[in-house]
């Protein structure tokens, strides 16, 4: 019992910056999910460019950030564009590494649902004077983005635990300050038992959102 005490009491003096770490974990999770979906959209909508170049471009785009482990990207920006003279804070490199990983990744759930769709609602469309533009706005986004509801919530979910690896690149989350305690009582099973749950309980609570998400706006297929 004296070894939870001593946790217990490490816990307590540190949770101040425990629970700073916590915000600024969900914080980077909330706002990658936001900006990942919404630069998902645009590259997603430059995937159907009648223009070769731009498509090719693109899907080069996607299979470029989908195949780069996220890992190697956040590196090569946080501590190898310093040599070239580029100095990016902790946050802003995990804000824009996250984001066109998140990006790619969304932007291939859209296609794969685009390709889903009956394509003769579109050539109605064309039929009756829409652009391109207003074609995608009106018709095309809001069915891709309800088919694609499972695929973008688990992609939240995938951003909330793949933050952690933030702390590597000094940006001290909810998982660095894990880490700090840990190292302050050498007690690792419990402080990364601690996090275990914490994530798990996040988790929780965007299933049970996404899942009420679901069941008011899936299309079934």
């Amino acid at each position: 019992m004296s070894g939870w005490t001593s946790f217990t009491r490490d816990l307590l003096e540190q949770m101040p910056l425990i629970l700073a770490g916590l915000l600024k974990t969900v914080q980077l999770a909330g706002l990658i999910s936001i900006s990942g979906l919404l630069l998902g959209i645009v590259v997603f909508y430059l995937t159907l460019s009648k223009s070769h170049i731009v498509r090719n471009t693109t899907n080069a785009y996607i299979s470029f950030f989908i195949g780069m482990p996220l890992i190697v990207l956040l590196f090569l920006m946080y501590y190898g564009l310093p040599s070239w003279g580029v100095r990016l804070s902790p946050f802003t490199v995990a804000f824009i590494g996250f984001t066109f990983n998140v990006a790619a990744y969304n932007a291939a759930y859209l296609k794969t649902a685009f390709n889903g769709l009956d394509k003769s609602q579109l050539e109605a469309a064309r039929a009756q004077g829409f652009n391109p533009l207003q074609i995608f706005r009106y018709i095309t986004l809001p069915q891709v983005m309800r088919l694609s509801i499972p695929a973008l919530t688990n992609q939240v979910i995938a951003n909330l635990k793949d933050s952690s690896i933030a702390f590597l690149i000094q940006y001290t989350e909810f998982f660095a300050r894990v880490q700090e305690l840990a190292a302050t009582n050498f007690q690792f099973f419990k402080a990364y038992l601690l996090a275990a749950l914490i994530y798990l309980a996040l988790v929780s609570a965007i299933v049970l959102f996404a899942r009420a998400i679901e069941r008011r706006y899936f299309i079934p297929v």
